[in-house]
């Protein structure tokens, strides 16, 4: 594998935490590779040079990540080729996102326990999971935006990762 990129180690380590808790292999790696991008991203192409695969396996992983909104396509003027870079708050946009999941997940705690009462103690965990999971729907979208608050105009001000061109890297 090619290691004259930056953050090749911690990327393939980042990656493979990733793929431990469930996301697929190759999208982990492909989007852990973005963070260490240029700053005009990278082509598909740059993408399996990078990471030692083929084509093929990029363009699987980038479709994925695509559609999870988790990076998105550059363009540049004359230049033919799509270009890849992390998506501006991906990842705080993407939990978010994912609260109501915790509230049905909550919702659906709740009736196992409730169908369960004849065996109390695992009733109560039950519940315990399901009101934990209800501060998780209702906090994190609140942590979200306390985050891009405190990012864009707080303390800190704004991120120094951000491109000449006023976006965000989306890794800062």
């Amino acid at each position: 594998m090619p290691t004259d990129h930056p953050g090749t180690e911690p990327a393939e380590q980042a990656a493979a935490m990733l793929n431990a808790v469930g996301m697929p292999r190759m999208p982990a790696r492909v989007m852990m590779a973005l963070a260490g991008s240029p700053d005009d991203g990278y082509t598909a192409a740059e993408l399996a040079e990078r990471l030692g695969v083929s084509p093929a396996a990029v363009s699987g992983a980038v479709r994925y990540l695509v559609s999870m909104r988790l990076i998105h396509r550059l363009s540049r003027p004359g230049d033919r080729r799509d270009r890849y870079d992390l998506a501006d708050d991906s990842w705080s946009g993407m939990i978010a996102a994912n609260a109501p999941l915790y509230g049905s997940l909550a919702a659906y705690l709740d009736r196992i326990a409730e169908d369960n009462a004849d065996a109390p103690l695992s009733a109560a965990r039950a519940h315990e999971i399901a009101d934990f999971l209800r501060y998780l729907s209702e906090r994190m979208p609140q942590l979200a935006a306390e985050w891009r608050a405190e990012r864009d105009g707080g303390e800190g001000g704004t991120r120094a990762g951000l491109r000449a061109d006023g976006g965000g890297s989306g890794g800062g």
